[in-house]
This record gives C-alpha cells, sequence and structure tokens, in this order.
C-alpha cells in the first residue's frame, strides 16, 4: 500500500489481531500508533508533495550541481545565526560565500559556475562555517556530505570532500529476483583481505565475491559502509550517514562491488544506523548548529549511556527528512536491496533494553517504556520503503520480541521483512560454555530454534559477529579452542577434540539452518571454523591489524581440514537452493528424544534426523514420516567430503513401512551413528 493510500484506507491498524489475539486488548494504542502515522504521512503530503520528494532530501540538501554547472548548497542549521561555505576553493575565507536563512532554519547559497565549470574542484576540502547566538564561531561538515577522509598523519577527525567525479558510474547489471528462501552472507569488506591492513572494495569484488557465490548464498550484508570515526565499532559509530567509508575505497567503488554482486544474482543489504550517531562534533552530527538539540533530543534522553551515543528526535520534520532520505540515497544512488536496521530494540524503548529483560508479557510492548516516536519512524520507513520498492528486504535486529515487528503496516504492524533470531546464538553458546554433552536438553534446543511468532519470518544464525571479537569466542573455538593451532591438518592425528568439534560444527549449522527460522545468515569466516578472533587496531593492541583480517589461506589450504566445514556449508546452502525449505512452513517436529539425544522433524519435503549422543550409535532406528515411499541421503554430516567417518552408504534407499510411529502414518528403519546428522529426500 502506498503512503498516499495509507493516508486514505479505512483501516484503523488492527488488522494485526486476526494473526495474533491476544493483541486484543491493546487494540487502543494500535490504533493510537495508526492515527499518528496517517497524521505523518497527510502532513508530507499536503506540506511536501509526497513521499517521493520528501525522501530524496539529498537532491536539495548538501551540495548540488545543476545543470549550468553553479552549485546550491543547503543545510538546516536553526540555531546559527551566521553561516558561510568555505573551503580549499575560497582559501577558507568566512566571509567570501555568505549564506542566507529562511523561516524554516535552512541556510542556502548559490555558488556560481566558471564558464560552465563548477567554481569547487572535484576533491577539494570544504566546510560549513556558523556563529552561534553566544557569538562563538564553529566549523562543521556538511550534514549531507557524500564523501569524507581521514588522514591520521594530520588529524584524525574527518575532511569533507566535495565529490563531483567528471565521468559517473555506468551500471551493467539489474538487480536479481528476490529470494524467496534468504541466505545471508554477512561481511565487513575491511577485514576482507588476508594482509594486515584494511581491505579495499576493489579486493572485495575481485576476491571475495566469488567465494560468496560458490558456496550458494543469495545475499550479502554489507557492515561499516556508512564513514564512522573509529574503526574498531564495527561500523556503528556513524559520522557522516551520506558518506561510503572512504577507509575501502572510493563511491564508484562500491557501486561496482555492488554492480558485480547483482550480476552474480546476489541481493546486497546494507548494515544501516538510524538508532544513534557518535557523539563527536568536529566530524559528527553532534552539536551541529551549536545547540544540543539539533537532529538529537536535548539532554539525557538525547544520549544512550552504555554505547556513549547521541540518539535522534524521530519526532522532527527535518530529522525524519533526513532518516528517510538517507534510505532513498543508498537505495537510488548506490543500489542497495534492502536493509538491516541496526539497535531496533533500543529504539522502540525508552530504557533502549538498558539492564531490561523482556518476559514476553504484552504489557512491556505497550507500556509507559515503548517510544512511540521511534515506532513510528519505523513503520514510516517500512512503509516508504516497499511501496516504492516492492522488491526490498528490511531486517530488525530486535531482542525484545516486539508483536507485529514483521507484519504490514497496514495491519498494525512495524512493517519488517525479518527479524534475527537473536536468542539462537545466545542458545549455542550457553551450551557449550555450560554443558556437558550429555546434559543437553534436546527439548530446549527445538523449543529455542522453533519459538518465533506466528506469521513473522525469522533469520536464523548460529553466532553473531559479535562472538568473532576479541573477549568472545567463535562456536569453533569453543569447541576445539588451542588444538585449531595444532591439529587441524590432515597430517596431524584426528583427536577426540577436533573430530567432535567438526561434528558439532556441522550439526549445530545444519539443526539451525533447518528448524530456525525462514531465513538464514553467517558471518564471513564461520562458514569454515575461522581461526583465532577479530581484534580491530586500537591502543590496547598497539594498533595492531593482525587480528583484524579474514585468513582465507586456511581455506584454501587442501592439507587443512577447514575446507571440510567450508564444503559442508557449500553442501547446506546449495541444498536448500534447490529444496527450499527455508520458504516452507515451519517444521513438524516427531522426535525429541533425551536419553537417545535425536531430533528428527519434517521440512520442506524433507526428513532430518539428528543423533547428538556423544557416544551411541544405533541400528534399525526407527524414524516415524508422513511420506511413504522411498527416501534418498541428501545430506550426510559424516561424509569424507565433510571430514566425517563415511560411516554411511549414501547410495542406499530407505523403504517406509505403512506403520503409525511417533504420531506419524510410516516408519523407516536407520542406521544414525553418533554426532551425525541426515537429510532425506523421498520419491
Amino acid at each position: 500500500m502506498s503512503p498516499t493510500a495509507m493516508e486514505n484506507n479505512t483501516t484503523d491498524g488492527t488488522g494485526i489481531i486476526k494473526v495474533d489475539p491476544w493483541l486484543e486488548p491493546f487494540a487502543p494504542v494500535l490504533k493510537r500508533r495508526h492515527v499518528s502515522l496517517k497524521k505523518w504521512i497527510q502532513n508530507i503530503n499536503q506540506n511536501e508533495g509526497g513521499f517521493d520528494k520528501f525522501t530524496r532530501g539529498y537532491e536539495h540538501f548538501g551540495l548540488n550541481v545543476q545543470p549550468n554547472g553553479d552549485i546550491i548548497y543547503r543545510e538546516w542549521a536553526p540555531n546559527a545565526t551566521n553561516a558561510s561555505l568555505i573551503g580549499d576553493f575560497n582559501e577558507w575565507n568566512t566571509s567570501a560565500h555568505p549564506m542566507k536563512k529562511d523561516s524554516f532554519g535552512v541556510w542556502e547559497i548559490r555558488v556560481p559556475s566558471k564558464n560552465g565549470v563548477p567554481a569547487i574542484p572535484h576533491g577539494s576540502k570544504i566546510k560549513i562555517s556558523m556563529i552561534t547566538p553566544e557569538g562563538e564561531r564553529i566549523d562543521r561538515l556538511p550534514a549531507w556530505i557524500k564523501r569524507v577522509t581521514q588522514d591520521m598523519s594530520v588529524n584524525p577527525a574527518y575532511d569533507a570532500i566535495f565529490w563531483n567525479p567528471p565521468e559517473k558510474y555506468c551500471w551493467k547489471n539489474k538487480a536479481p529476483p528476490k529470494p524467496k528462501s534468504l541466505r545471508i552472507y554477512e561481511a565487513h569488506v575491511g577485514i576482507s583481505t588476508p594482509e594486515e591492513r584494511v581491505g579495499t572494495y576493489n579486493e572485495f569484488t575481485d576476491n571475495v565475491l566469488r567465494r560468496i557465490k560458490d558456496l550458494g548464498y543469495n545475499a550479502i550484508q554489507l557492515m561499516a559502509i556508512m564513514e564512522h570515526a573509529y574503526y574498531a565499532s564495527f561500523g556503528y559509530q556513524v559520522t557522516s550517514f551520506f558518506a561510503a567509508s572512504s577507509r575501502y575505497g572510493t563511491p564508484e567503488e562500491l557501486m561496482r562491488l555492488i554492480d558485480t554482486a547483482h550480476g552474480m544474482g546476489l541481493y546486497v543489504l546494507l548494515d544501516i544506523v538510524h538508532s544513534h550517531a557518535c557523539k563527536n562534533v568536529l566530524d559528527g552530527l553532534n552539536m551541529f548548529d551549536g545547540s544540543d538539540h539539533c537532529y538529537f533530543h536535548e539532554g539525557g534522553k538525547g544520549r544512550h549511556d552504555l554505547w556513549d551515543s547521541r540518539l535522534f528526535n524521530y519526532g522532527h520534520w527535518e530529522v525524519l527528512r533526513f532518516l528517510l532520505s538517507n534510505l532513498r540515497f543508498f537505495m537510488e544512488e548506490y543500489k542497495f536491496d534492502g536493509f538491516r536496521f541496526d539497535g531496533v530494540t533500543s529504539m522502540m524503548y525508552i530504557h533502549h533494553g538498558i539492564g531490561t529483560g523482556f518476559s514476553g508479557d504484552y504489557h512491556e510492548y505497550f507500556g509507559d517504556s515503548v517510544d512511540e516516536e521511534s515506532i513510528i519512524y519505523l513503520m514510516l520507513a517500512n512503509e516508504m520503503l516497499h511501496s516504492l520498492y516492492p522488491n526490498i528486504i528490511t531486517v530488525a535486529e530486535d531482542v525484545s520480541g516486539m508483536p507485529g515487528l514483521c507484519r504490514p503496516v497496514s495491519e498494525g504492524g512495524v512493517g519488517f521483512d525479518y527479524r534475527l533470531a537473536m536468542a539462537i546464538p545466545d542458545m549455542w553458546i550457553k551450551i557449550l560454555k555450560e554443558l556437558r554433552d550429555d546434559d543437553w536438553n534436546i527439548g530446549n534446543i527445538c523449543w529455542t530454534l522453533t519459538n518465533r511468532r506466528h506469521m513473522e519470518k525469522t533469520i536464523a544464525y548460529c553466532e553473531s559477529h559479535d562472538q568473532a571479537l576479541v573477549g568472545d569466542k567463535t562456536l569453533a573455538f569453543w569447541l576445539m579452542d588451542k588444538e585449531m593451532y595444532t591439529h587441524m591438518s590432515d597430517l596431524t592425528p584426528l583427536t577426540p577434540i577436533i573430530d567432535r568439534g567438526l561434528a558439532l560444527h556441522k550439526m549445530i549449522r545444519l539443526l539451525t539452518h533447518g528448524l530456525g527460522g525462514e531465513g538464514y545468515l553467517n558471518f564471513e569466516g564461520n562458514e569454515f571454523g575461522h581461526p583465532e578472533w577479530l581484534d580491530f587496531p586500537r591502543a590496547g593492541n598497539n594498533n595492531s591489524y593482525h587480528y583484524a583480517r579474514r585468513q582465507w589461506n586456511v581455506v584454501d589450504d587442501n592439507l587443512l581440514r577447514y575446507k571440510y566445514l567450508n564444503e559442508f556449508d557449500k553442501t547446506l546452502q546449495t541444498t536448500e537452493e534447490k529444496f527450499g525449505w527455508l520458504s516452507s512452513p515451519q517444521a513438524y517436529i516427531s522426535l525429541k528424544h533425551e536419553d537417545d539425544k535425536l531430533i528428527v522433524f519434517e521440512r520442506g519435503n524433507l526428513l532430518w534426523i539428528f543423533n547428538f549422543h556423544p557416544t551411541q550409535s544405533f541400528v534399525d532406528y526407527r524414524i516415524g514420516t508422513e511420506w511413504p515411499g522411498s527416501y534418498k541421503i541428501v545430506i550426510n554430516s559424516d561424509s569424507k567430503k565433510h571430514g566425517g567417518h563415511d560411516r554411511i552408504d549414501e547410495n542406499q534407499t530407505y523403504i517406509s513401512k505403512p506403520e503409525p510411529w511417533n504420531g506419524r502414518k510410516n516408519y523407516i528403519q536407520v542406521y544414525i551413528p553418533c554426532r551425525i546428522a541426515l537429510v532425506l529426500s523421498h520419491d
């Protein structure tokens, strides 16, 4: 439904109650949110000429070159009493190019061209210089600037660059069709090189994209693209929202990356950070016009105590224009296919999730602790994006379990397509840290993997990028620890620790993939059990890049056992592409056996069998199934190519018998050794 249609529709925002009847007592809140949403849309349509124009703020604000070569620069800075454009082009003269202020606090200047050539050279430095009511002169980077660079040998603060290359990037490929089953490869361009330095867009395009495609993923999620002053922030302390990070190369080189990915059939999602902003003043948005409240809430409400950052005022007209236009900018200029919204939990609650647990009581989602301005912003963002880009994908990072987060805005939902299943990686880490293999609670594992809101799609993942950071451990490290340094070669004995680690690494990923959601995500390197941790250069490690990289060499070395995990991940993704279980209805679990440590379920027209028992193998084990006929193996975690013991004959056929078993109409009998998983297709 378009924003205009939304303004005129007769629904009241309570349609979601049909999906979740427990929401009935909160119908007044849903109606109130819907009224607020419609009011915003109505005001935007009446005062700005519609959402399409309103969300193209980057064509009006910032520096824009006109057809005749003139440059028009506009900036919203209501607190300033005087403003001028300064830079290399006018020798930083604050009186050379004064700006005029309108009644809405927007400053403007037209810089005439010189014989049709822009007066500000491409690649030159610029700033806006302002005077506050207190008489203080302050210099800032333009808020809408599209290119900033950093020269650490001179100053750690960023410089704003007027970016107007003589040749624009020529796009070659159309975006691929929207994936029915979403398999995301989460990546960070800077760490994607094996060398001890920052990787580049071009290196990622030429060296990493082919790996992602070969593994069978159909989407990439790029982290740390929006410019951020502190490299070690993982990209989550954004300073310039419209600037793609210059650490990795030029805007055109990022465009080439996305264009090439599209040519390979890969969707590209941007990790967007609208939940907060870096508190930097000289090269950020903080205190932009000298006031505490320009883009942010004033005082404590505008500060995140845990992240030490600033919080946006989502109820302000110009802040909405800025953030919604930021989304449009990355869709239009860089042709991203969607967004992963970071920190959604922090946005939706006044307490930002700090020191607060969520029990699932619905009052937690509709009480005084909820920040309705933030929720309305997310609804506006999703409504705008889905109406203008029908094939877009939006993903919410939310740990609270907000009902309706992934239902359409027209129903009263927040409008996301997927939410991240953040409880799943927490569960796996807790199990590996605290429990012996004999004590794994099979029922609890299945419950956590399937505990998601009805009719709301979820992206499952085994481990987050945060777990790769120094101070924590990846699944591979929890499983194999120091023996990864000494016994990952095929030339060394297969120790019990490595044997267990390889087996469980595969089984955990397969079970999460099959049972955990309607999408799947993997952080780069984890697919092959990347050795060591991730640690960005900082004072505490002498600014070393040794751990801020991906060691592709270990998976490319045919003598090392990392290749087995990589091959298994490829089997996972390519088999899902064939059978499409992620886009199938949720699984039916027919067996959760605590003593035998077996899990059996049906999903995607496949029969899944897991034996997590550390020592016990079973001969002629009865497996209930709804489908009669013959069965063949399509995934075997114990196969030789996956680093297993090859205890299963993959060419055998299993024939069902028409007798009820475990609540299913038929059964087959299988040999299921310890610590393996089988996935069977039926004829």
